[in-house]
């Protein structure tokens, strides 16, 4: 089970508190709510638990194996930045049952609270600039990266905070700082890296950084030549088709066309 703080019987207040000085810091962070009580259980009606990613909690669902399964929902929450309704059989068997005696049902909504994403935008050219004003407009915070101050709003992409939240893209229109750019990012815990150019140019960099020593690992992460296949070539189509992908990671989703899905997959 996760940490509890030793201040955790501080009440429901003290949580929502806790919250809301977590949503002030841009650290993420999830919300379980007890929704809905069925037959014998532990969890009253409205508990509330604040799960952190490293696994501390603060307030109580119940306890014991109960909670023992909201924190670990709550944590796989957290890592697809995915808020959840979860139903707890309080049974030793059977479908939802979390090895309790209870006998109860429990339904838990477990509510993501993420700071929004980040565009680390190195290179702010001709496709940059649409990309840059794209990404504010679905609540990214874009910062721009580029050798023309009048473009920049920083100066390097060094010592950036990088985050689970954050998308970096590579585009500044030369080879060699693309290259540059792409061995600092790998090492990155962003969500998302990727890289604009060709195929031929995509593979000779990711060559020269395999001769480097680069892992093999941490290039299968870029996505280059960057963006879906929209069949644009202007350049706010090409920024429209990063974002698309940049937008389907983050959701987790395939990028394909709803119209293809089949009939029996949900669909937004």
């Amino acid at each position: 089970m996760g940490r509890r703080d030793r201040s955790a019987r501080g009440g429901p207040m003290k949580v929502l508190r806790a919250l809301l000085e977590h949503l002030d810091r841009s650290e993420p962070v999830a919300m379980a709510t007890v929704v809905d009580v069925q037959g014998a259980s532990p969890a009253p009606l409205g508990a509330r638990m604040l799960i952190r990613e490293d696994g501390r909690t603060l307030g109580t669902v119940g306890g014991g194996a109960l909670e023992q399964r909201v924190v670990e929902d709550a944590l796989s929450a957290l890592r697809e930045r995915r808020s959840q309704l979860r139903h707890y059989v309080l049974r030793e068997e059977g479908p939802d049952a979390v090895g309790m005696l209870c006998g109860g049902e429990v339904r838990v909504f477990i509510e993501v609270h993420a700071p929004a994403p980040t565009l680390l935008l190195i290179g702010g050219g001709h496709v940059g600039q649409p990309l840059a004003e794209m990404a504010r407009m679905v609540g990214f915070r874009a910062h721009v990266v580029d050798v023309d101050p009048s473009r920049a709003t920083l100066p390097a992409w060094e010592g950036f905070p990088v985050t689970a939240d954050t998308f970096i893209a590579i585009m500044t229109g030369d080879a060699n700082r693309d290259e540059e750019a792409l061995r600092w990012a790998v090492d990155q815990p962003a969500a998302y890296v990727g890289m604009i150019g060709s195929r031929r140019k995509v593979r000779l960099i990711l060559e020269r950084l395999r001769q480097r020593g680069v892992p093999e690992e941490r290039l299968s992460r870029v996505h280059a030549p960057i963006g879906l296949d929209l069949g644009g070539r202007s350049p706010a189509e090409i920024a429209l088709a990063v974002l698309a992908e940049m937008v389907a990671v983050r959701y987790g989703a395939s990028g394909g066309m709803l119209s293809r899905k089949p009939q029996d997959e949900p669909s937004a």
